[in-house]
């Protein structure tokens, strides 16, 4: 007998901020290795949002809440990468993570900093 399986994907993304993590002096290796060299000597906020999509409304947030640029974001995967100083970096996550967590009723993760 000739069966063919059916294979059903579905994605159910929660609606979570699980990664917020600061890197407040990376090594230089780090710009590189991830292609981020037109931000060297700055630190970087490295978010993941579910649904992907949330990763547009944050970087918009936190770009209007510190003096931080947008170093990288994907809404399919909802990574959100931004850059400048230590402390304009930290404003910027908990800027996004209070504004998606009272809009939006996303769950937050704890921000963490190295």
């Amino acid at each position: 007998m000739n069966e063919k399986n059916r294979i059903i994907q579905e994605s159910v993304p929660g609606r979570q901020i699980t990664i917020a993590h600061i890197i407040a002096n990376p090594d230089d290796r780090v710009y590189a290795k991830v292609g981020l060299h037109d931000y060297d000597k700055q630190a970087l906020g490295i978010l993941t949002i579910t649904p992907g999509e949330a990763a547009i409304v944050a970087s918009d947030v936190a770009v209007k809440a510190a003096d931080v640029r947008v170093a990288f974001m994907d809404r399919f995967s909802g990574t959100l990468v931004i850059a400048g100083d230590v402390m304009a970096v930290e404003a910027a996550i908990e800027a996004v993570s209070d504004t998606l967590r009272n809009m939006l009723n996303v769950s937050t993760a704890k921000i963490t900093k190295s």
